[in-house]
């Protein structure tokens, strides 16, 4: 294809859908983020208390994270390899870093051939970043597909491991638009200065999760 510059808005838009979507091979089926060992243990039990960990994530924990890292990373001159070592610093856990890295190395090999981006591996969200940096679409709208996507990936990693049907999950998913999109407001204009947060239930979640002996997720 000819670039990201020469793909209409609705083009890109779609596209956009589809590199964002939690079906694209970057294999983030297998990550959970510490959810697991927060199920496993109780601390997440049902709906109601997925809802308020996922909500918790994205704006306190490595969802907001995330979002501003992929702010910085869409805008014009911006430096993603300096980028991508703030990202890997953010990572709290080894099981963390492996994560963003396995994801952001498969985005950026898959995504290349449809973006004409570079195909060279980065974190997940400095990838994101570097790939859709010249669809022409709003920062806001790039990083609330984003968020968007990693909460349904998580949710679908809680239907399979614990007692939550599908439509259950969709309604969970669907009382988090309001977080994403303020989420997704504020990180489209955030600098470095912003970076930060305090989410740490999930983060000893994380940390723990390195020792269960039986696990369904990498992390």
């Amino acid at each position: 294809m000819d670039g990201p510059s020469a793909i209409p808005t609705e083009a890109a838009r779609l596209l956009a859908v589809q590199l964002l979507s939690p079906a694209f091979p970057t294999g983030a089926f297998a990550y959970a983020q510490g959810l697991e060992y927060a199920m496993d243990r109780g601390a997440v039990g049902d709906g109601a208390a997925l809802a308020g960990w996922l909500a918790d994530v994205l704006e306190y924990g490595a969802g907001w994270s995330d979002a501003v890292i992929l702010s910085l990373a869409l805008r014009p001159g911006a430096d993603h390899a300096a980028l991508d070592e703030l990202a890997r610093a953010l990572c709290l856990t080894s099981e963390r870093l492996t994560e963003t890295l396995e994801q952001g190395a498969a985005f950026a090999r898959v995504a290349a051939p449809l973006t004409g981006a570079e195909a060279a591996p980065a974190a997940l969200p400095v990838a994101v970043g570097r790939a859709l940096a010249g669809l022409g679409l709003p920062r806001a709208e790039i990083i609330g597909l984003y968020l968007h996507g990693q909460a349904l990936n998580l949710i679908q990693a809680a239907v399979r491991f614990m007692p939550l049907g599908q439509a259950e999950g969709q309604r969970i998913l669907a009382s988090l638009s309001p977080v994403i999109l303020r989420l997704a407001a504020g990180a489209a204009e955030a600098g470095e200065d912003d970076l930060g947060g305090c989410a740490i239930g999930a983060e000893m979640a994380q940390a723990r999760h390195e020792t269960m002996t039986v696990r369904i997720f990498r992390t």
